[in-house]
């Protein structure tokens, strides 16, 4: 006879026998509830038929329910993911007596497409992974309790689509922004404060690190798929980090020494200037094209005859290899009668003339600038063009051809260029002449100066400014670029630039026309005079209707007291008029309570597009060499973009979060969750330390 139902019996405790009859049911399956948490239960069931026959016992089968206080935690808690990154995240359960696990869900505040887990559900303790989704935004990953869904653990997840941070300051138009943030925020769970944000990782070189780090996401490298930090110090080595592992794997199998053979880094004793110490080699930030995957930098060397060289590289970003038939040995010779000419000639000197602001890339050249260590020697400001594809020299101009000096300082800032390709830069010192009725008159010194690009061998010049209260050449030291200078939004036909130096006044001119020179008076747009007293030694920051500026008394050039040394100006910011005049207000807007001392900051700011605006600041008051007033780490803060009167976090906070000894007018990276900070390790400026460069990797903490 044909079954007709089953007979289900249990019992309960652990290893127990005496078995009851609960239930008799015509069909499978069948549901027990009500029974007590954490308590083990054994089942045995019986067939029977119409008879009343039944069969033998099935096998036992045992469980256990789960407790009534089921928790659930995730690991990490936050974290910072580029498009399509995958991350290892764990849920941890107690009281899950049956061992169910949990289901893993996800929500986005951008696209979903493309997010993903390796596996939908997992027991306590066994990680699965997660993919990012294809679009940009906060991601909020969730663990539920099987056992009880009412149960549950969250992760916050910023997801960035940026596509890289591949020159100074981010953007030609050197505005220090990171508008595509999603992982660093101003409150909650990856609100950037000492619970949730620190050091995570430290990354040591051959030498200081006076460049700043560039950063690029989802290279195709070392036989995966890797965000990548890339470093450059000042013996001429550079390493590609992964970004994200505190092992340091360098990707290219090593730091790459780009020093040719036979050839090694130049020192502060060669060049007679305790600036750089105790090595010069590569000082001006390197720009990469990520279309081509190049990075273009330049390098500094001597040969064992003692005869200098500087040289244009062309790296391969994926391998560290050379391209373009690089490295490119650089030279050059303009018309003219000034200091250290020749027949009619002024040739560049690779001893004398410090590369040292960043590159430019801007329309398929490489635009390069000098100016001097120390101001030793008979040197001149220069500016080239080098072809992105080819390395070949496309024009040279000398800022001082019949003069002196006229450096291109801008404290490491690089030359600025608009949509149409043209170059603008700020000239320290020198000769001035380019008001003379006569020819020549091509000597630039303390202006700023709006070259057109490259074309025929040589760059036109368009325009330039420099303050008629400036005397010439550098009789009063209040050098117009000792600061660099940025390009403004365009507002309505309104386009701008912005610049401040050692006189403390803070100019806004006209792109089109930068306003050249009267005896009486400055024909700019907007000059707040004073504004920021102490001088600049760094570059202006812009975010959101927000101008930052950080200056500093020069200990060398004015009179200062110990307590002025350790921190004469507070960071500023002043509002800018995003609706008619891109102007700045005359007062600022907000400051901070720490005064910073020389060579003051150039702030960066980072944001999820106009939310979640943070500023952030490095302090390098001891940064060791000539005119320091000590050694010690550098120092990152975390300010509130909005209102500088509200610090987040900063790095002396926390022993464990201290960074190497600082280095002059280097610049935080913010990207993907994390902050790159290069420094000088332990190095007091005299070399033969154990860590004589480190990068220090700051982030969320797991």
């Amino acid at each position: 006879m044909g079954v007709t139902g089953y007979l289900v019996e249990r019992c309960s405790g652990a290893g127990c026998n005496s078995f009851v009859q609960i239930a008799s049911t015509p069909s499978a399956p069948f549901a027990d509830s009500g029974l007590t948490a954490a308590t083990s239960y054994s089942y045995r069931v019986r067939a029977t038929d119409a008879a009343g026959n039944l069969s033998g016992y099935s096998n036992i089968a045992s469980g256990v329910t789960n407790g009534t206080n089921i928790t659930v935690s995730v690991s990490p808690l936050r974290a910072g993911l580029t498009i399509s990154q995958t991350l290892s995240i764990t849920a941890t359960l107690t009281n899950d007596m049956a061992n169910q696990g949990v289901n893993w869900s996800f929500t986005s505040t951008g696209s979903a497409t493309g997010g993903s887990f390796s596996a939908s559900s997992s027991t306590s303790g066994i990680p699965v992974v997660f993919t990012a989704p294809f679009g940009a935004g906060v991601v909020t990953i969730t663990a539920t309790a099987v056992g009880d869904i009412s149960k549950a653990a969250t992760a916050t997840i910023g997801v960035t689509d940026l596509s890289g941070v591949t020159t100074y300051l981010n953007n030609n138009s050197r505005q220090g922004a990171n508008t595509q943030e999603y992982a660093l925020t101003t409150s909650g769970n990856t609100a950037v404060n000492s619970t949730n944000f620190g050091k995570l990782f430290s990354c040591t070189v051959d030498a200081a690190i006076y460049a700043q780090p560039l950063w690029v996401p989802n290279l195709q490298i070392a036989g995966g798929t890797h965000n990548v930090v890339f470093v450059a110090t000042e013996r001429n080595s550079v390493y590609a980090f992964d970004a994200d592992s505190s092992s340091c794997t360098n990707l290219w199998g090593g730091g790459k020494s780009l020093n040719p053979s036979g050839q090694t880094s130049v020192t502060s004793g060669d060049v007679a200037c305790q600036d750089l110490t105790p090595d010069v080699g590569i000082t001006g930030t390197p720009v990469i094209d990520t279309s081509s995957g190049t990075m273009y930098v330049v390098t500094k060397s001597k040969d064992s005859s003692s005869t200098f060289h500087q040289s244009l590289h062309a790296l391969d970003i994926t391998s560290g290899t050379e391209k373009f038939s690089g490295p490119k040995e650089i030279s050059a010779s303009v018309a003219g009668t000034g200091v250290g000419s020749s027949g009619g000639q002024v040739s560049f000197d690779p001893l004398v003339n410090n590369q040292r602001g960043a590159l430019l890339l801007s329309g398929g050249h490489v635009i390069i600038a000098w100016a001097s260590h120390c101001d030793n020697g008979a040197y001149h400001g220069w500016v080239m063009s080098y072809g992105a594809s080819s390395l070949a020299q496309e024009a040279v101009f000398n800022t001082s051809p019949n003069g002196i000096n006229s450096g291109v300082w801008m404290a490491g800032n690089g030359p600025a260029a608009d949509a149409s390709g043209n170059i603008y830069f700020a000239i320290g010192n020198g000769t001035f002449d380019a008001n003379s009725g006569s020819a020549p008159n091509n000597d630039f010194g303390d202006a700023i100066v709006k070259l057109g690009a490259p074309i025929g061998g040589a760059f036109p010049v368009i325009s330039y400014f420099r303050p008629f209260t400036l005397i010439s050449p550098d009789n009063a030291d209040t050098d117009q670029g000792s600061g660099g200078l940025q390009l403004l939004p365009a507002v309505g036909v309104n386009n701008h630039v912005l610049q401040a130096g050692k006189d403390g006044n803070i100019y806004v001119l006209d792109q089109s026309n930068l306003g050249g020179y009267s005896s009486s008076s400055n024909n700019v747009v907007q000059e707040i005079a004073g504004a920021v007293p102490g001088g600049m030694w760094g570059s202006p920051a812009y975010w959101n209707g927000n101008v930052y500026f950080g200056a500093a008394v020069d200990p060398g050039y004015r009179t200062c007291d110990a307590a002025c040394l350790s921190g004469s100006d507070p960071v500023r910011a002043f509002a800018f008029d995003t609706a008619s005049t891109a102007t700045l207000s005359i007062s600022p807007t907000s400051v901070t309570s720490k005064m910073y001392g020389y060579p003051g900051p150039t702030p960066t700011a980072s944001s999820q597009g106009t939310s979640n605006g943070i500023l952030w600041v490095l302090e390098n008051l001891l940064f060791c060499t000539n005119f320091s007033t000590g050694c010690g780490p550098a120092v990152l803060h975390a300010y509130d973009a909005t209102n500088l009167t509200t610090e987040f976090w900063n790095s002396s906070q926390n022993a464990s979060d201290a960074a190497g000894n600082a280095v002059k007018f280097t610049v935080p990276v913010a990207a993907n969750g994390k902050v790159y900070v290069g420094t000088r390790g332990n190095d007091t400026g005299a070399g033969g330390t154990s860590v004589p460069g480190e990068l220090d990797v700051y982030g969320l903490k797991p």
